[in-house]
Parts: structure tokens; C-alpha cells; sequence
């Protein structure tokens, strides 16, 4: 049983009434009770940032905040997390104070993008931890027309505003690894083709990006649709791409053992030598590559040479399965660990571009040979790669079926072209999402 309200709880009743409707009556139904004038805290910490300059080190940095023995203490500290000695020009150091004090009670080293050592002043010395820089997912979404070269078109694309250039450069380096044996994006790129993706990133406070996936993507060439779908079952990082069929769409090589790189001599029985100034067959493919552009194995295998070679100058060949082999000549240097008996994967980094032998500038020569003779890398038929297993077929269907939703999501870019639709389109029938259902 409830209580009835007590004398006083009716008179406090009757009070709160008369106030609303005296607040009500007032017309705005809340009384004006002004601002206050802002109110500016101090800081609690006063930041100071400097750089390393051109062959400064770390401890000569150091000189002006720190005496030499707290220097010292300081540099054991540092070096529980990394090297001070390859800390780079241009490294950036932040000196942190207490608001009014001269003294640093903390200094942070950013050693790369991803990472910052983090050093406290303590009662005894310093301490020390590796703070990695944040970051947060971001998915992206474009398409577009190809007007002159795909290059330009991606890079000037509206849907990327605000993306670092350097960033765009590598979703067109993606675009390319995953199209690669479907199409040349040095020579087979026309005037009208169109592409679209989707694109997983993870980005840093800066709106730099440190790691991402292509999760889906389509390529019109020449009126030939091409796609890419990222699949990976185990959820490991190690799936691969196929297309709306199932079929991958790896070979059992790369096309070209540089990144979207342009072709500067193709292989032929018949070409003018720059240096030896006659006329000799160039049994290979030349890429126009910067010194130290880093070179792929363009297939799994074992390296058979590494090391000078007469006019091949700096030479990497490795021994393939079914008879194959590669070449990489020219060569600025090797990579560290790649030697004589290294196993190589597809894809792997075995050396860098250069100009050693018989060249004029710094190119990567490329070759490919097969039981013994030498082929044209650019028409050689090669194997594909396998396709979705039987026992992931329902799942990758699912996953299949949401990504090309994703590129059909894109404004603008309409269905996803595939041979199917293009069929039922021709006889007036049918759609895209009817394909996609089985």
C-alpha cells in the first residue's frame, strides 16, 4: 500500500507549479541567465620539437638540454628500443617541460610513421617504451574514366581528395599487382576504359595510410570486363584474388618483376646495341627504372647465381619449376639474405635497380628461359594459378556476392559488368543481381 503525500510534499507540489507556469508566461519558458566570459588554461606542458640535421647524430641533438652524464643515461635508455645510430636526417625529437620549467622531464624520438620512442626522466635516469602511432579504419570508394592514362585518372580522381599523393601512387601500384596478367598498365591501357574499387585502409592521425586491401575491384579494357575479389577463408592475411567465377586470377608468374613500370625495349632478333654500336638480338624485356628501385622474383624458386656477370654487370637468376628460368641484370645491389641456394617466393625483393655492364643508364634488364632457351616474357603462356577449393565454394560465394555489392554501391558506376549480365544485357534480360544469386 503507497503512502499518501505528505502537507509538505503537496505545498512543494503546488510551489513547482506556480514556477513552471510563471516560467511559462514569461514566453521563452527559460529564464536568461547571460555568459560567462571564456576562460584560457594554461598548459600543463610546453612542447618544442627540433629535427636531425644532415650528418647531426642523436647525442649532438642532445648537447643543449642535457648534461653529458644525463646524456649518457639518457642514450642507454634509447638504445633498449633502438639504435641511435640510425636515427636519419630530418628525424623529428619533441622535448617535453612542465609549463614554466626549463627542465625536460620527457622526450619522444619518432623512429618511422608507426612508431615513437617515448623517454620519462626519472628519479634514477630514464625510461623508456615504443609507442605505435594509432590508426583507424577507413574504407574507400571510387571509379572513374580513363582519359589519357589510368596514372592520371587515379591520381586526380575527386572521390580521393584529401589522400596523400604518395598514398594514391600505391593504390595504383595495388590496382596493378592484382591486374597484372589480365592487363598491361604500360601498354594496353585505351582512352574510355573504366575502373572501380574498394579499398580497406588503415590510416594514421596525419591521414597518411600504413597498411590496406583491395577488396574488390573492376577493370574495363577495351570493352573486356576484368575483376579482382579478395578472398581469404582462414582470415590470415594469406588469401588471394579471383574473379566473380572463382578462378584465380595469379599465374604462375608476374608479368614484370618492376611495379607499373614503362618498357624501354622489348625482346627481338634484332636490335642496335647503345654501347656496342652494332646490331645484336636483345633476348629479353628493359624496364626504365630509377637506381634502387627494389626488383621481384617474378616467380617461387631457387637463386642459381648472384653475382658479376661479363656485360650482364650485376646478375640474379633463379631456377623455376617445369624448366623455367629468370633473370635480373644490371643490378645496383642484392638484397641482404639473398644468396646462392636462397628459396625465393613470388613477389619477394631480390635486389635493386642499377647500372652495372654493358649500359647506358639504369635499367632492369629481365629474361626468362625455358628448358635452356630463351622467350619473350610478354607472350609466353603461362598457367594460372588455383582456383577457390570445392570446400570454400558456399563461402566465397557470400563474400563474393557482398563485395560486388560494395563496387555496385559506387554512385555512378552502375552494375558490375560480368559475362553473364553482359549477355543478358544483350538480349534485354536479366541483371546482376540475378547472376549473383547462384
Amino acid at each position: 500500500m503507497i503512502d499518501p503525500p505528505t502537507r509538505s510534499a503537496r505545498a512543494r507540489g503546488v510551489l513547482g507549479l506556480a514556477v513552471c507556469l510563471a516560467l511559462a508566461a514569461c514566453g521563452d519558458g527559460a529564464p536568461d541567465v547571460g555568459t560567462l566570459d571564456p576562460v584560457f588554461a594554461e598548459p600543463a606542458e610546453e612542447l618544442r620539437i627540433e629535427r636531425v640535421g644532415r650528418g647531426e647524430t642523436l647525442g649532438q641533438l642532445l648537447l643543449e638540454e642535457l648534461e653529458p652524464n644525463d646524456q649518457y643515461a639518457f642514450l642507454l635508455s634509447f638504445r633498449e628500443q633502438a639504435s641511435p645510430r640510425r636515427i636519419r636526417a630530418g628525424t623529428e625529437v619533441t622535448f617535453r617541460a612542465e609549463a614554466g620549467m626549463d627542465e625536460v622531464r620527457a622526450i619522444d624520438v619518432a623512429i618511422n610513421s608507426d612508431e615513437t620512442v617515448r623517454l620519462r626522466r626519472t628519479g634514477s635516469g630514464w625510461d623508456s617504451e615504443t609507442i605505435e602511432t594509432p590508426v583507424y579504419a577507413d574504407t574507400l570508394f571510387a571509379s572513374g574514366q580513363i582519359e589519357s592514362v589510368l596514372w592520371t585518372s587515379v591520381i586526380r580522381n575527386p572521390a580521393l581528395d584529401g589522400i596523400p599523393v604518395g598514398d594514391r601512387n600505391r593504390l595504383i601500384d595495388y590496382l596493378d599487382r592484382v591486374f597484372q596478367w589480365q592487363v598491361d598498365f604500360s601498354r594496353q591501357i585505351r582512352v574510355g576504359d573504366t575502373y572501380r574499387f574498394v579499398f580497406e585502409r588503415q590510416v594514421r592521425p596525419d591521414g597518411s595510410m600504413r597498411t590496406g586491401q583491395l577488396l574488390a575491384a573492376e577493370l574495363v579494357n577495351s570493352g573486356t570486363a576484368y575483376h579482382a575479389i579478395w578472398f581469404d577463408p582462414n582470415g590470415d592475411g594469406e588469401g588471394s584474388y579471383f574473379d566473380v567465377e572463382g578462378k584465380s586470377v595469379r599465374r604462375a608468374f608476374l608479368l614484370k618483376p618492376l611495379e607499373y613500370r614503362r618498357i624501354s625495349s622489348r625482346f627481338t632478333t634484332g636490335r642496335f646495341h647503345p654501347v656496342l654500336q652494332r646490331w645484336r638480338a636483345h633476348r629479353g624485356v628493359d624496364y626504365a627504372a630509377d637506381t634502387g628501385t627494389p626488383i621481384m622474383a617474378t616467380s617461387d624458386g631457387v637463386v642459381v647465381h648472384r653475382g658479376p656477370n661479363g656485360g650482364y654487370g650485376n646478375l640474379v637468376e633463379i631456377r623455376h619449376p617445369n624448366g623455367f628460368r629468370t633473370r635480373y641484370a644490371h643490378l645496383s645491389r642484392f638484397r641482404s639474405g639473398v644468396g646462392l641456394g636462397t628459396r625465393v617466393r613470388q613477389g619477394d625483393i631480390i635486389g635493386y635497380v642499377g647500372a652495372t655492364g654493358l649500359v647506358t643508364g639504369p635499367h632492369l634488364h629481365y629474361e626468362m628461359l625455358r628448358s635452356g632457351s630463351q622467350i619473350d616474357p610478354l607472350s609466353v603462356d603461362l598457367p594460372s594459378g588455383d582456383p577457390v577449393p570445392d570446400d570454400d565454394r558456399d563461402r566465397w560465394l557470400a563474400a563474393r556476392n557482398v563485395r560486388l555489392g560494395l563496387l555496385e554501391s559506387i554512385p555512378g558506376a552502375g552494375p558490375v559488368r560480368t559475362a553473364l549480365t553482359s549477355a543478358a544485357d544483350a538480349a534485354g534480360e536479366g541483371s546482376a543481381a540475378d547472376e549473383r544469386g547462384g
